[in-house]
């Protein structure tokens, strides 16, 4: 075995000893990992004996474990807290990885192999349980689906695409949070930043500070919408800070239009030759949609409601402005603010009244840990002998019902420069009952750091982000399957969003709340008629959230469903078709642009959600008609969270997801719910 530190299992349950890892064992032990995996597969599609269960698929499932560790271990790190060595090792492994898995996925010996095994179990010469068949099962559909029965010329085209995309899509990453860094906007004069709070001003002023500038810095989000919008006060550098976010990637050093234009057109081309439509089709084939069809129905359904309801909300936000600045009219750099204004008259709550109440350490430990104690009887104990990837994470032991330790779960709260935007979840180990593995996940936000000696205190909307992810840490922590392939959060991309949109229902739930919202200094709970209130808010502004992400959704799938002759062949066509695009569904709705816009939508471009941004309306689906159910059948008892737990989240894709639903439900999902939560019927 390799003497690589990546490789080394000496802590427990194999949590990578990061601080002893350089950039250097990352590169070599993935490309070291991709060279013994290989290695691996041939002596499965050499083997000449007759195919069984444990030659092949528990073989196979055996297979490209330093490549799996290397790989979980490495890009959790180069998401959470990226160097220029850990972007260049990207850029070098990106197209290997792409290579390495057409070597496998086009090695028409494996495929037979598995082929010869569906055979021995059709002839009643093996019998398969329902996880091994299952397996078996989507391992020959993957296979068809990505080319193996190709002539060799058309497979030799398939491995250059899939390099060259692999290649560019790595260059995004890197180039977007660039991007991001330096859009961020200076200011001097602090008339000009009058609403932000002390927190806000503390934190504008360390970030101009790490730039060795004087006075103040706005730092950008991922996304379209800034927090800031919220309150900046000045109209004039609310419209400067929409601007900086609206125009990233348009021009200049880190104008992503290049990537965009090669990306969008190579996944157009690598579709058609593996016999689709387009890449969208491609997608879709592999996830619970199944067709380009069933999401623009759905996206159709709801995208002109969510526009009347955001028009409405604008008339009301237009007045709002006109009572401030007469004959002013209302622009998308005014929405949030106003929105706000809106929301606090009509309900007498802002984030600022509920912030001193969300004391992040409260949150996560008598808010979201206490949810899963509640709910699957599970318990969590720090753990300050481990460390993370920085020393600002912090790691929990997790402990199930009969106190057996059977997880760790890394907690890491904080933004910075070398952090991706947004909030996810990662896998650095996947459970697997095959090798003996148990789950290591890990949960990362972007909020702003403290002032030395302050709290941390979060927005309304950080709190439902937390429950959000820890929904997919759930998914991972309870996982309970043979192979590690099939693991937790291993699912279709349109089922993954749901485990983690049902968690956010316990961020509302009355009992928890009065628990988790105390004030920081007092501990006082948060007043009962504040709770009336965030409840009749809750759907407050849901046309704006709604066009937001469907257009975003929208746009993934326009992009992605054109035919190759009808793309963009410049990036001077790029902001054109976004709003033709948009314009051909109906939601080009100026006042309230997609969440994501072309040029920064890393989503879609750095690979993982291309043609499935989608999901999450998807999900949403499963969502909703999963919180009907908890309200049917008593909400959050330990009986109702023990049956979630063994029907749907402890499964994996060990079997259907969609028949691991119907377990758990006894139907297929009522989208009625939805469209009822969403204001849309």
């Amino acid at each position: 075995m390799t003497s690589n530190p990546v490789a080394s299992m000496s802590l427990p349950y194999g949590l990578p000893e990061f601080a002893a890892i350089t950039s250097e064992d990352w590169h070599a032990a993935l490309v070291d990992g991709m060279s013994a995996q290989l290695a691996e597969l041939d002596a499965i599609a050499t083997d000449t004996t007759p195919p069984t269960t444990e030659n092949v698929l528990d073989a196979w499932e055996r297979s490209g474990q330093l490549l799996n560790r290397a790989a979980m271990g490495f890009w959790t790190l180069k998401e959470a807290d990226t160097t220029d060595a850990l972007d260049a090792i990207e850029e070098d492994v990106s197209p290997k990885l792409a290579a390495h898995n057409d070597a496998i996925m086009l090695d028409r010996r494996l495929y037979d192999r598995l082929a010869a095994l569906d055979a021995r179990v059709t002839n009643h010469e093996v019998t398969l349980d329902p996880q091994a068949a299952w397996l078996l099962s989507e391992k020959l559909r993957d296979f068809r689906r990505l080319g193996v029965n190709l002539p060799e010329a058309d497979q030799a085209t398939l491995r250059e695409l899939n390099e060259r995309i692999a290649t560019l899509e790595a260059k995004w990453s890197s180039i977007v949070v660039a991007g991001r860094n330096a859009a961020a906007i200076h200011i001097t004069d602090p008339a000009e930043l009058a609403g932000l709070t002390s927190d806000d001003l503390d934190a504008a002023k360390d970030a101009a500070a790490r730039r060795e500038l004087e006075g103040w810095l706005l730092e950008l989000v991922n996304t379209t919408g800034q927090p800031l919008l919220d309150k900046l006060e000045n109209r004039a550098v609310r419209e400067r800070l929409f601007r900086a976010s609206v125009s990233r990637g348009l021009s200049g050093e880190y104008d992503t239009r290049p990537l965009i234009v090669e990306l969008a057109r190579l996944r157009s081309q690598r579709a058609t030759l593996l016999g689709f439509a387009h890449h969208a089709e491609f997608v879709a084939s592999d996830g619970c949609a199944k067709t380009t069809e069933a999401v623009n129905e759905i996206l159709g359904r709801v995208a002109g409601p969510a526009v009347d309801n955001a028009a409405k909300e604008a008339a009301e936000l237009q007045a709002a402005l006109a009572a401030d600045v007469p004959n002013a009219v209302l622009e998308p750099w005014d929405w949030q603010f106003y929105a706000e204004r809106v929301k606090s008259a009509t309900y007498s709550l802002d984030d600022e009244v509920l912030r001193p109440y969300l004391d992040f350490e409260r949150v996560l430990v008598d808010g979201v840990f206490a949810a899963a104690t509640h709910l699957y009887g599970i318990t969590f104990a720090r753990r300050d002998d481990l460390s993370g990837y920085t020393d600002e994470c912090r790691v929990y032991e997790v402990h199930d019902v009969d106190d057996r330790r059977f997880a760790l779960v890394v907690i890491d709260p904080y933004a910075r420069p070398t952090k991706q935007g947004g909030a996810w979840m990662t896998s650095l180990v996947d459970q697997s009952e095959l090798l003996d593995l148990l789950p290591v996940v890990t949960n990362n936000c972007n909020l702003v750091r403290p002032a030395p000696g302050k709290p941390t205190l979060m927005s309304w909307d950080s709190v439902i982000t937390l429950f959000h992810e820890f929904g997919h840490d759930l998914h991972g922590l309870l996982s309970d399957v043979r192979y590690p392939s099939r693991s937790g959060t291993a699912t279709p991309r349109d089922f993954v969003e749901y485990p983690s949109q049902v968690n956010e229902m316990w961020a509302w739930d009355p009992v928890l709340l009065a628990s988790y919202a105390r004030h920081y200094e007092t501990g006082e709970p948060v007043r009962q008629e504040w709770i009336d209130t965030l409840q009749a808010a809750r759907h407050a502004g849901e046309g704006y959230a709604a066009v937001e992400a469907f257009s975003a959704m929208i746009l993934d799938q326009v992009w992605h469903q054109t035919p190759l002759d009808e793309l963009p062949t410049s990036p001077d066509e790029v902001e054109a078709f976004e709003k033709k695009a948009l314009a051909s569904r109906g939601v080009d709705y100026p006042l309230v642009p997609p969440r994501y816009r072309t040029a920064y939508f890393s989503h879609i471009w750095s690979g993982s959600y291309a043609a499935g941004y989608y999901s999450y309306l998807w999900s949403e689906v499963m969502d909703a008609d999963t919180v009907a159910w908890f309200e049917e059948n008593g909400g959050a008892t330990r009986a109702n969270g023990d049956h979630f737990r063994a029907t749907l989240l402890s499964r994996g894709s060990s079997v259907d997801v969609m028949d691991s639903y119907r377990s758990f439900r006894g139907a297929d999902p009522d989208v009625r719910h939805m469209l009822e939560r969403r204001g849309l019927v």
